[in-house]
């Protein structure tokens, strides 16, 4: 059984976000141990660039914060989605305050070989996701992992507003997963 972590970073509770995430997971468990981290359920704070953590014993960051929880769970973790609502064209502060609290030597230990990315928005823009997905591509080429593929929904604003085709496809794309 391969384990994936799915990152949910949004502050609203049940919404278009979670509904996406929900609809993955119930996929990806046919095959799959699924792990939902909903991101403002943890208190963590942004990095602010030390680098203290490439000296401390066991790489550890000086915050005395959640995110050593969520280091153990990537390092238990094959897989990772990254689940975000879209605010200014970009990924929601908390998710971003997990990301970059990734600027660590721990990350080496990550056992993680893809990546998917599940986007909603409010916009109807084409270019919606563009700086996000530039992002994206980004790490898996630095960390040469595997894109799992994505879901990206336009035109979600309200809870609810998610369409059944676009779950539909969260589940697809869940159910698609299998890590060697």
């Amino acid at each position: 059984m391969n384990n994936i972590l799915i990152l949910a970073g949004s502050p609203r509770k049940n919404g278009n976000t979670d509904r996406l995430v929900a609809s993955f997971a119930d996929g990806a468990r046919k095959n799959n141990m699924v792990e939902i981290v909903s991101v403002s359920d943890y208190k963590v704070n942004p990095c602010i660039g030390c680098n203290s953590c490439f000296t401390r014993d066991g790489n550890e960051c000086f915050q005395n914060d959640d995110m050593n929880l969520i280091y153990d769970k990537l390092k238990a973790a094959n897989m990772v989605v990254i689940a975000s609502p879209v605010y200014f064209y970009g990924l929601s502060a908390e998710l971003k305050a997990i990301i970059d609290r990734l600027h660590t030597p721990m990350r080496n230990e990550f056992k993680i070989k893809k990546l998917a990315l599940i986007l909603v928005g409010a916009a109807t823009l084409p270019e919606l996701f563009d700086s996000i997905i530039m992002q994206y591509k980004l790490v898996l080429n630095f960390f040469h992992l595997e894109d799992a593929g994505m879901v990206l929904v336009r035109g979600a604003k309200d809870k609810g507003d998610v369409s059944e085709e676009a779950l539909k496809d969260a589940y697809n794309l869940g159910i698609s997963i299998n890590i060697e």
